[in-house]
């Protein structure tokens, strides 16, 4: 089913006032966070006091309890102003919180979901490991075996968005080896529980506030009441999950590529050439076109997909034709940024090139985007098999 349609004025208001907030609080911190990797430790309350957080997650939990395009529309104004603020709180909210809220027990609900939605707690997911990166779930090594009436669980995962800063992580290991994809449980861990660890912080080439590690399992037990969705099934809440992932994460590229096109704009009006405004050559506005056509595109493709998966359930997703379209969101959006900020730094010359700029920062952000969450070949991958089934 194909959405067509303008935003609701309530949803108009949801995008101003997250883009007021992000251009307030977190524009400012953008820059500290991008030189030292730093992280400003009471941004997440903030964002639980206003309602920006927990956003897809049911009132009865802490949560505002809007749909996916309304927590779509603050992501994309985060974006704007400070991507990796916006990426850590994707990892938070979506692929965190909402995959409790949509697979875990009443009993997880109630103990996780209120202290993730007002900001006492912060989450991550735990999937990628050194050897499993697009074949996660096939190439999985992290175990865990059944000791009564608690999992103890050993390996290892990594670049795991939030890892250096999270209380709550939502992990997935083998319960069942020799199984291949299947044999999988997931699992929400507490951080200060013995045998986690941060192994490292990695050191990235952008979203660099956006705070990154590998973590170790070492003998941690974890309670057998603390697996999300069925036991042995985790290959489930894993393929349901990136489809919602992959429609969040698209617009971190819409409101990436907003700001770039906003500042080449203002760039090319003030910066002068041979006696005038740089805006006036036509070599300049061919490329302004090109990427408010790229942007506009993206913004209602992006739009649309999010809408479709208000309709789709945890248990629908992760197969059919909304398998196809969240790729196809987030492969369209990821490209099309990365082809609006080469154009950007192009516009700026020498000034976009030099690392302390703006739009450098926005460049440098580009390629996460099209390999996180499921590469470019994993999306056409997904995407073709669904035009061949």
């Amino acid at each position: 089913m194909t959405h067509q349609f303008n935003l609701t004025n309530e949803q108009q208001i949801l995008l101003c006032h997250s883009d007021k907030f992000a251009k307030e609080q977190l524009y400012p911190l953008a820059q500290k966070m991008d030189d030292e990797e730093w992280w400003p430790t009471d941004i997440m309350p903030m964002m639980g006091e206003l309602g920006l957080l927990g956003v897809t997650v049911s009132p009865e939990y802490g949560g505002v309890g809007l749909d996916m395009l309304s927590a779509g529309l603050v992501c994309q104004a985060f974006s704007r102003w400070n991507h990796a603020l916006a990426l850590a709180w994707v990892a938070h909210d979506n692929l965190c919180a909402n995959n409790i809220d949509n697979n875990g027990s009443d009993y997880l609900r109630k103990k996780y979901l209120p202290g993730l939605c007002s900001g006492q707690l912060i989450g991550c997911l735990g999937l990628t490991e050194p050897g499993a990166g697009s074949d996660a779930l096939g190439s999985m090594n992290t175990r865990a075996k059944k000791d009564k009436d608690h999992y103890i669980l050993n390996g290892s995962k990594i670049y795991i968005t939030n890892g250096p800063i999270a209380d709550i992580c939502l992990v997935y290991a083998k319960t069942e080896p020799g199984k291949g994809s299947k044999g999988i449980t997931a699992f929400v861990v507490e951080t200060d529980t013995p045998g986690f660890t941060v192994a490292q912080k990695l050191k990235k080439m952008g979203f660099r506030g956006s705070q990154t590690a590998e973590l170790i399992f070492e003998d941690m037990r974890v309670p057998i009441e603390n697996i999300i969705g069925v036991e042995h099934q985790g290959h489930r809440v894993v393929m349901s999950g990136l489809d919602f992932e992959r429609a969040m994460v698209a617009p971190i590229s819409v409101g990436t590529a907003e700001r770039a096109l906003a500042l080449s704009i203002d760039f090319a009006n003030t910066r002068e050439q041979f006696g005038k405004p740089i805006a006036q050559f036509q070599m300049v506005q061919s490329r302004l076109a090109d990427m408010y056509v790229w942007v506009e595109t993206m913004k209602t493709f992006c739009w649309s997909i999010l809408a479709e998966t208000n309709e789709i359930k945890a248990s629908q997703a992760g197969k059919g034709d909304i398998h196809a379209r969240t790729a196809a969101s987030i492969m369209y959006c990821a490209n099309m940024c990365n082809q609006v900020l080469d154009n950007g730094v192009q516009i700026f010359g020498g000034n976009g090139y030099i690392w302390e700029s703006e739009i450098n920062r926005l460049f440098r952000s580009t390629k996460l985007l099209e390999i996180g969450a499921g590469s470019t070949e994993i999306r056409k991958i997904i995407i073709a098999s669904q035009l061949f089934d």
